[in-house]
């Protein structure tokens, strides 16, 4: 039977200050060397596009210039359905949390495959209703997307995302938090300079809807080369 080992090698979390009804969209960064690991990465490859995104026109403006690759290439997912699980509160009784998690998941799945599972099971990316833990400048942290990166039991350099949203905001507030970090989750790792997208590094009045400009983002970056799901060349099966 072959033992199951996880090398959890980086963390990155892009989050919500608040600000009233303008907060700022802050990326905080602590990436760990790979090399300093003594890890040899796979080569960066090109997947094809999923179906869904390749039926939309290569043309259009998008802000693909604000996305920033990491260590392993960019942070796209190679596999699909990309599973993602809801928690909500605990005190929820209108389950206005989890209708805005759910919702937010329904407006990504029109161009990527996502597929909700219980919150029981592993995911890919989970959605959390709980306070971030970090906090800059001494202000309360609205929201944060964290990703990690691991080996799974075949050898084969993986991700998670883990999005945690404060409940303690206006419903269409709370939609919008998920909204922008489950585009985060989804590989847009920046931020849009325009307020008329999803990805706009600040919060708001009235929040927008995924826009062209973001969807033609989420088609650049899975146009781009990756580690992600390939094996690490000097990994050994264990017995």
């Amino acid at each position: 039977m072959k033992r199951r080992w996880w090398v959890w090698v980086c963390v990155v979390a892009l989050g919500l200050i608040l600000g009233g009804t303008q907060g700022n969209w802050e990326s905080l960064a602590i990436t760990a060397n790979l090399t300093r690991q003594n890890i040899q990465l796979p080569p960066a490859v090109r997947y094809p596009l999923p179906p869904s995104l390749a039926q939309i026109p290569a043309t259009g403006e998008d802000y693909f210039d604000e996305v920033q690759p990491v260590e392993v290439g960019y942070l796209l997912w190679s596999e699909f359905p990309i599973t993602v699980a809801i928690e909500p509160p605990q005190w929820d009784p209108n389950h206005v949390w989890q209708r805005a998690a759910e919702q937010a998941v329904r407006e990504w799945a029109a161009y990527l495959p996502l597929e909700i599972v219980d919150s029981s099971l592993p995911a890919n990316i989970r959605l959390l209703s709980q306070r971030p833990t970090a906090q800059n400048h001494h202000r309360a942290r609205f929201a944060e997307t964290s990703y990690h990166l691991f080996v799974d039991a075949q050898g084969v350099l993986r991700h998670r995302c883990r999005i945690v949203v404060r409940p303690s905001q206006a419903p269409k507030f709370v939609l919008a938090a998920l909204r922008h970090e489950l585009g985060h989750a989804l590989g847009i790792w920046g931020h849009s300079p325009l307020p008329t997208d999803a990805l706009y590094f600040a919060q708001v009045a009235d929040p927008p809807p995924i826009s062209q400009r973001d969807v033609n983002t989420l088609r650049r970056v899975y146009e781009q080369p990756t580690r992600l799901g390939q094996r690490l060349p000097e990994w050994q099966p264990h017995g």
